[in-house]
């Protein structure tokens, strides 16, 4: 199939992949021994960028962290896989969401430890909105997050319009 056919009847969320891997360093870790809570926030907008720009092929901003769940902590000398991939998008918006597992390379054992959505504006070279490719689910995790962002979608506009 060819590029333009792909973006008139969307993309498929797994173009959109994302894997990334962060080593938690002495620095980015509390008193406690255990990662910032920030910092993982962080990272979770460097992953969930990079796969929203992958799906739009150009530029996003984040518009919000629509949700965060902290689940475990993880330590310094751990290693933090964090996975992206786009769930839905609107006609300028691109609701992204991502995994962090905690990895102990010494055992290799891993460990959930947060999961957040993330939403992102496609924007041109200016900073203006721009439309963003639509997605095309093919399997069945994908259409349930596909469904799932789509009614978070709706509740998103409703309560900007019962706000403003």
């Amino acid at each position: 199939m060819d590029a333009s056919k792909e973006q008139k009847s969307g993309k498929p969320p797994r173009l959109s992949y994302v894997e990334m891997v962060q080593q938690v360093l002495p620095g980015d870790t509390n008193p406690h021994g255990t990662v910032f809570g920030g910092k993982v926030m962080q990272w979770i907008d460097i992953a969930g960028a990079v796969a929203a720009m992958r799906h739009v092929q150009g530029p996003v901003v984040t518009a919000s962290f629509d949700r965060v769940d902290f689940h475990a902590p993880a330590r310094v000398g751990h290693v933090m896989v964090l996975k992206a991939q786009v769930n839905f998008t609107g006609r300028t918006s691109i609701e992204v969401g991502v995994e962090v597992h905690a990895e102990n390379p010494m055992t290799g054992q891993r460990v959930l430890t947060t999961d957040a959505l993330v939403t992102y504006v496609a924007v041109n070279q200016a900073g203006h909105p721009v439309e963003a490719p639509s997605v095309t689910p093919e399997t069945t995790e994908e259409r349930r997050r596909y469904k799932e962002g789509e009614g978070r979608r709706k509740a998103r506009l409703q309560e900007r319009k019962n706000k403003g």
